[in-house]
């Protein structure tokens, strides 16, 4: 009875063959997280003697989806080829268009586009080791160059992978091909501005190297430290943490300010007084945070304490100084650190700060 049943035929094909096609295909779901995790564990040795502190789990987590697809493709193929297309939908064999062609080479590309996913995690997860150990160096160049250099092999493996599905799958001749690209290849220019310019920027950035990664730079509206610079952009993180993409080209082209490049920060202060400060009070003032500022550590000698401009409704002393350090949050404590002292030196000669006012006198008439 059980034997009828297997030889019962749908369609063309037998149950048995139903349930050894779909039995394949279930198999493959069910074992392809497994199967991909051994894969990438002995996939993973070749690399283990560089891995560094890029364990194996990185490695089974970024090759677990494009191997895991893969694998279900395999299953799908083994299993299908158990099938066969009704006699009677006479449908043309795979070297003529029609259903048989679709399938076929649409399973092709799918293998294709699996194994070329495949080699771009490997090249994620070297660009990983290499990130891991750029950050055991001084030099921030290499933090540079790292996603610089990942992001063109991937687009190169890309390419390939472009180039040899046209030549597998839909016969075509690539030598013919390249060939042909050399005439339509100031229309392609043309449509691609933005991206050449930017990828040329992208070029100048690495060569020219007005900042690199960790940089605090400002760029038009937009002051941040450099997180990474791609082919086509620079990403800056901002003062409020939000994550900015600027174009290559205008990170070229634009006025860039490197404030991590500054070797001292200068602070122009005026101080306001008030007008009924006597002159001798307004001189010792003006010694006083002088001498000040020329023994504090961090100011470099040569700061300028001068008094400025006799206002309407003050006596402005200006207070120039450069703060030797590299680092803004110290600029700031520094800076802080002077303004309290100078409330003091005001305050302790007899005078205050001045703010905008405006006396009115009124005359009596007898």
């Amino acid at each position: 009875m059980s034997t009828e049943f297997l030889n019962l035929n749908f369609l063309g094909n037998t149950v048995e063959n139903y349930l050894w096609c779909f039995g394949i295909i279930l198999f493959g779901i069910i074992f392809q997280r497994l199967l991909s995790r051994v894969f990438a564990l002995l996939l993973y040795r070749i690399f283990k003697k560089y891995s560094g502190n890029v364990g194996v789990k990185e490695f089974q987590d970024l090759l677990h989806r494009p191997f895991a697809t893969f694998v279900i493709l395999v299953a799908g193929y083994i299993g299908f080829n158990y099938l066969e297309f009704p006699v009677n939908w006479n449908v043309a064999p795979e070297e003529k268009f029609g259903l048989r062609m679709v399938i076929h080479r649409s399973y092709l590309i799918a293998v294709i586009i699996s194994i070329t996913w495949v080699f771009l995690r490997i090249v994620d997860f070297m660009g990983l080791i290499l990130i891991d150990r750029a950050t055991r160096t001084s030099s921030r160049l290499d933090d540079q160059l790292i996603p610089f250099f990942k992001d063109g092999l991937k687009i190169f493996i890309a390419i390939l992978c472009f180039f040899f599905i046209l030549a597998s799958v839909f016969n075509v001749n690539i030598v013919t091909l390249i060939g042909g690209l050399g005439i339509g290849g100031l229309a392609v220019a043309l449509a691609a501005k933005e991206t050449l310019e930017n990828l040329l920027g992208s070029f100048t950035i690495f060569l020219d190297k007005p900042f690199v990664v960790g940089d605090h730079v400002k760029v038009g509206a937009f002051q941040g430290h450099v997180e990474t610079i791609g082919l086509r952009s620079t990403r800056i993180r901002t003062l409020d943490k939000s994550l900015v993409t600027v174009p290559n080209k205008k990170m070229v082209d634009a006025e860039l300010e490197n404030i991590t490049q500054r070797t001292m920060w200068r602070s122009r202060t005026v101080v306001s007084l008030i007008c009924s400060t006597p002159q001798d009070s307004v001189q010792k003032i003006i010694s006083q945070i002088k001498e000040f500022l020329d023994h504090h550590p961090k100011i470099r000698e040569g700061s300028t304490v001068n008094f400025d401009i006799i206002g309407q409704s003050s006596l402005d002393v200006l207070t120039v100084y450069f703060v030797r350090t590299t680092d803004a949050d110290e600029f700031a404590e520094v800076k802080e650190e002077i303004n309290f002292r100078i409330m003091e030196i005001v305050r302790s000669n007899g005078s205050d700060f001045a703010y905008p006012s405006t006396s009115i006198y009124i005359e009596k008439n007898n």
